[in-house]
Order: C-alpha cells, then structure tokens, then sequence
C-alpha cells in the first residue's frame, strides 16, 4: 500500500502473498448479473450487475474488478440495475467526426467518473477497429477508417477514462471489422498491410493512452483464434510494443486452456465458454507441467500492475452523486462538434428564428433521437422509448432505444413564433400534404444498427428513402437530418436543399441538432469515414459469411463440423478513402468532408523534412460568423511513389477574419512501410510530398521536402 512505490513494485509485493488459489481467482471472470433467457449462472456475491466481476482479494486490500460497457457510456444490460441510469455519448463515429482529441478526452472522462461513481473500476472500452465495410454493425462504437484518427482519439479517451481510476480496455483486437458470423470469421491481411492500418490504430492508441488492459476479439487473424494469437498477443503487442497490461478475452471468447500460452492473461465471463478453462483446468494444467507456473505468475503481475498504475487500488470506486446536468452538457457538445453539413444549397441554413411554419416530419422526432444497439447501449434517464425486435439468445439485445431528446421541442424553442407540426412519416400522402403546407420540412431518417449483425444494404430502412423524396417533392425546401450508424445512399440527394449527419447524437442529442439547424451552432463536423455512391465500390461488395446461417453466440468456438471462413482483406493497407483513391473512385462524400456556416482559406504553407516532415501553414476564416475548422495533411508522395495517407490534422477555432498559424509533425510510421522480415519500420530516402486539404479529395496547398533513410523499431 505504499503509493510511493511504482507499479511493478508493488504488484510483485501483493504476488508474493498470493496462494495458486487467490492467484487462479484473478485471472477467471464471472458475469456481472443474471438475466432470464442469458446464459450462465446467478451472478457472485458483490457483482453489482453488470457484463463482467472478478472478486478481490480483501485480506490483501485489492478490490474486485467490476466490469462495464462500454465506450458510449456506462450501461446497464437488460437493466440489471433496476432503476439505474446514465449519460449517453454520442456514437464513436460522432466523437471522430469531431478530429478532436478534446472532446474525446472529456467524453472518457466523463464515462470514466460515472462508472467510478456507480462502483465501476474497469471500462470495456474504447474501440479502435477500423471501418472496412460501410455495413458493420458495431461502426457506430469505433472512430472510423484511418489509423492516425483512430488512434489518437482512443488514446485520448483512454487517457480520459483512466485519470478518474477507471482501468480502460481498448477492443477489439484485432481486425475484427465485421458482426456477421464474427465467432467463425477468419480474417486474412498479410503482416505488413495490417501493422499499417487495425494494428497502427491500436499502436498508436495505446502509445498515446497506456490503457491497462486489450480485449482480444472473437474473430481468427490469419488462421488463429485472436484470443489464441501467440503473434498478436506475445510477439506483437506485449514484446515489440512493450505493453505491460494484461489481455481479457472478449465474452465467450475462449475455446481452450492452451490460450494462456498465447498470451491470453484473463478469461472474461467463463460460464459463457464451453467450460471454465482458467479455472480448475489451468490448475491442473499447471499441475501437470502443460502450462508454466511462471506463465500464471506474468498474468497475475499484469492484472495487479494494471490496478496500482490505473488506481483503482489507491482509489476504489464509490457510490457517489452525480452530477447529470454537467455529463449532458458533455455529450451535448460532443454531438455539436460531430454534426456533420453535407450540403446546404442556397444557404438555407442556418434557419432563421422568423420562420413561420415548419413541418418535421419521421424519425420518433418528436420524442427523442436514436441510439445504437448491443452490449454499449446506455439506459438513459426520463421517458425513453423502446422498441424490442424479439428473438431469442443474443436478440434479447435487439431493443431500439431513442434517448429522451425531442428534436421537435428542441426546434419549437429555438423557433417560439414558429407553427410547428409533426407527422410520423407512415403515409407518403400524409408526410407530402404536411411539408406542402410548411415553410421548412424537416425530415428524419434513421438506421438502426447493432452488435451482432450487419445491415444487409446502404439504403434507409422502412421506406425512408421514398419518405425523403415525397417530401422534398412537395416543399423545395427540405432538409434531410440522418440519425444513422455509418453511410447510407442518398437517391433523394439532388432533391432536398440541405443534409445534417446527425449520427447517433446522445443524451443531449435533439437540443445539438436543434442548435445546428438555427445557427447557434456552427457546424464543424468532417466525416471520419467515406460515404460510397454504392455498395459495389466496397472492396467486398457481398458481407463474407453472409450466406451461411447464423450460429449460437459464445458456447465455446464452432459447434461440431462448422469450419471457420475467410474474410481476404486484398485491400491490405488501403482502407477507406486509400481505397478510392487507388481504384479512383469517386465517393459519395469523403473522407474529411465537411461544411460550415463560414468558410476558411490555407496560405503560407512550409514543408521541413529531415528525419521526419513538418507541416507547417495558415489557417483563415474567411468569412462573416464564427467557427471551427478542420485542416488535414495528407501524404501524395512517397519517396516519388504515388501515396495517399493522413499525416496530420488540427481542429482550429477562429473568429471571423482571423488568421492562426498550425504547425503539425508527422509521426515517422506514417511515413514508412513495415518490413516484416527486418520486424521494422522502414523511411525510404527521397522527396516526399504532402497536401494541406480540406478533405481526403480536396487539396488547398502541395509541398514537398526530402526525408533521410531510416529504420524504426514497432
């Protein structure tokens, strides 16, 4: 208990205590509540109801581990807790929309202290998989398709997170880019082009955040079972990147007690793996001389080291009031920043406060905002509506919720002059003869999205599509507002006047929406991901799997004669818009596309080279309103081959008519290509050439400056 000590220090000091049994305990989890309909077993003595508990060790002073989901918030699983509530985040693509470590700081704070308060010490989060395909299910938890937007602002949240004495848990390593059949996906990237996109998103996150534990996916990487990976785990993360906190198995991730071999420090939940295999077998194993004692002592240093370094030891969470005012005003300002202008013809917006009559139309607008689906779903506070889809096993998850947030009352008190009028989207006719009436029709779509399936189109759900036309047919000035878990196809889009992203907006979501659409807000939101014309430009235009029929959830690995299936990434490194931009593809929207209210203009560029580029220029409002803007440097030129890569980027605030001075140096990996027969990062001498852009396919300014060879150690 000597805080003066470091981590280490006083993990070996508790090690020393510990009998095999207390050691054994520590590294086995249990699930955190029982549910009828779940699997598993009534939840231990102590667990507060929640996806996950390991007991402490009293007699030692080191508290239990209990476990929450998940990034967007502390949840409360098919409410466990009676009656327990807490802030929604917005989604994570909202959070990376933002290209602002700031706000992902503070949304991890703010998730961090209220899991602290509610006697949390453990957070099942961030996520920091890449978009590969548009479809995924679990996008709206990640931060995008870039590694370098990635990974800082996971590091960011993890750095957020942890400073309340939370113990943060980056998932989901790795690659693990699609839900269907995702406990039988094998996924297939050669060892270069995967160190330089999913797994430069977790180095860099973990660089910038030191978060104390990884959760290992359910997916195979290469043939091996990620949480069986000895090369992820062992060579990769714990060895080359010297990571000295401890891997937990994602929930009913674990087919086998040899998994502690790999590098594999924590079994999560084992009533949902085929048998406990960290508990009475490990010991045996350890017994028989299968598995090393030294093996489990590494676990265990790992897991107490991660408590001493995060605090949970000197700190333990809790009860304590919170203050959901202040939270709210978080997540308001997270969505605010993450709203996405996708276009706004003629200036329609920002709407101002004379309109007359204003028509909103679809989208539950007038009770709240949708939120995403699965293990990170956030029980707000106040009448939140539901809307449970059924099924059985895992579908017990499949619950619509829409955050308590009303757009429409949000609207009318922007708007108090204002006649103001709602329809449910339902009937064609009905929406159409509301929006000829008004002034303004405001139309919201959702797409509902969840852990555990993929969406199986781009296309708006439920007609949705048709509802946009009908409307914009009949009001030309109509303004679309998407409430949505990733890309989606716009046929509609020449049609209407203006589209808000909205994503999944959070607690506070309608009032950000509402401030957006009125100009209170200044929009500065710039997409963290490409939003393709059509599914047929994805590298894989059919879901991998998707025509095998869905398996049972956990139970140990595949059932007798179900063999794992490839998922071939063949577009390697090239994620995203490095795709496009090799096909030459024209996107419906790129990657770091956004508008404003204002505009901005890039002079008096500097490019210094070296051992590694500096980036340096100016950045103008040129405009008449306040706002914030979202510079971005892409490399164009490797070493005189054609590249296209994010080196840099800074969120800059700026009042109208000023000018401020940027200057961003490039980490040198994202300068380089991986060798993996040297196991090393390679700057290949020559000129390099960058661009300072407004997105991913508009360039402002070009430069060009000579790097040295060198070599970088992972």
């Amino acid at each position: 208990m000597d805080a003066s000590l470091g981590p280490d220090q006083r993990a070996n000091l508790v090690a020393k205590e510990l009998t095999e049994d207390e050691e054994l305990s520590l590294v086995s989890g249990y699930m955190g509540y029982s549910i009828a309909g779940f699997p598993g077993p009534a939840a231990p003595k102590g667990a507060l109801g929640s996806a996950g508990f390991i007991p402490g060790i009293p007699r030692l002073g080191i508290p239990a581990l209990e476990e929450t989901d998940a990034s967007l918030g502390v949840t409360n699983p098919l409410n466990a807790r009676q009656g327990d509530y807490a802030t929604p985040l917005p989604s994570g693509l909202a959070t990376a929309a933002t290209f602002d470590s700031r706000a992902a700081y503070a949304g991890g704070a703010m998730i961090g202290k209220e899991a602290w308060d509610k006697g949390f010490d453990v957070l099942l989060g961030p996520g920091a998989n890449l978009t590969r395909d548009p479809r995924n299910g679990r996008n709206f938890e990640y931060l995008g398709e870039d590694p370098l937007l990635t990974g800082t602002l996971a590091g960011a949240t993890i750095r957020g997170i942890q400073d309340q004495h939370v113990i943060a848990t980056l998932k989901h390593f790795a690659v693990n880019d699609q839900e269907t059949m995702r406990n039988w996906a094998n996924s297939v990237i050669d060892e270069a082009a995967m160190r330089e996109s999913d797994l430069l998103a977790f180095e860099l996150a973990i660089d910038e955040g030191r978060p104390g534990a990884v959760m290992c996916s359910y997916n195979l990487v290469n043939g091996a079972w990620a949480c069986d990976n000895k090369h992820l785990l062992t060579d990769v993360l714990k060895t080359d990147w010297g990571w000295p906190g401890f891997v937990m198995s994602d929930w009913g991730a674990v087919h086998d007690t040899s998994y502690a071999l790999a590098g594999l420090d924590q079994e999560s939940a084992a009533s949902l793996d085929y048998k406990p295999f960290f508990r009475q077998p490990l010991k045996d194993a350890i017994a028989n001389g299968t598995i090393p004692q030294s093996r489990l002592s590494d676990m265990v240093h790992r897991i107490l080291r991660s408590m001493f370094a995060a605090g949970v030891v000197d700190h333990p969470p809790a009860p304590t009031a919170i203050d959901y005012k202040t939270d709210g005003d978080v997540a308001q300002q997270d969505a605010e920043e993450g709203i996405v202008l996708l276009k706004n013809k003629d200036g329609v917006l920002p709407f101002a406060a004379n309109v007359k009559r204003i028509a909103i139309i679809g989208g539950y607008a007038a009770n709240g905002v949708l939120s995403g689906g699965g293990s990170s779903q956030v029980i707000p506070s106040g009448h939140y509506i539901t809307i449970p889809l059924g099924g059985t096993g895992f579908a017990l998850f499949r619950t619509m919720i829409y955050d308590p947030s009303s757009p429409m009352a949000a609207i009318a008190a922007l708007a108090p002059n204002a006649s103001i009028r709602f329809d449910d989207g339902r009937y064609l006719s009905s929406a159409a003869k509301l929006a000829k009436w008004a002034d303004i029709a405001i139309v919201f779509a959702g797409q509902w999205m969840t852990e555990g399936s993929d969406a199986p189109s781009l296309n708006l759900p439920d007609g949705q599509d048709a509802l946009i036309s009908a409307v914009a047919a009949a009001n030309p000035k109509t303004v679309a507002v998407l409430e949505t878990g990733g890309p989606v196809k716009m046929p509609w889009l020449d049609n209407v006047t203006a589209v808000l992203e909205a994503w999944y907006p959070g607690g506070r979501g309608g009032e950000a929406i509402a401030n957006v659409l009125f100009g209170q807000v200044n929009p500065s939101g710039h997409l963290p991901i490409t939003f393709p014309q059509d599914i047929a430009q994805e590298p894989r235009p059919v879901i991998p799997g998707s025509d095998l029929a869905e398996l049972p959830f956990g139970v140990g690995g595949p059932p007798s004669g179900v063999k794992p299936f490839d998922v071939a990434y063949t577009e390697g490194a090239k994620v995203g818009y490095r795709w496009f931009a090799e096909k030459n593809l024209k996107p419906l929207f790129p990657f770091g596309f956004g508008l404003s209210y204002t505009t901005f203009g890039y002079t008096n560029l500097s490019v210094d080279g070296g051992k590694t580029l500096t980036v340096s220029f100016d950045v103008t409002n040129t405009g008449d309103r306040a706002g914030a803007d979202v510079p971005q440097v892409y490399l164009i030129s490797e070493a005189g081959q054609p590249q296209l890569r994010l080196i840099g980027f800074s969120r800059v605030r700026l009042a109208p008519g000023q000018t401020k001075h940027v200057s961003l140096t490039a980490d040198p990996r994202l300068l380089a290509d991986f060798d993996p027969a040297a196991n090393e990062w390679a700057v290949a001498a020559g000129q390099y050439s960058i661009s300072v852009s407004h997105s991913a396919t508009d360039s402002a300014l070009t430069g060009t400056a000579s790097l040295e060879a060198a070599t970088i150690k992972p």
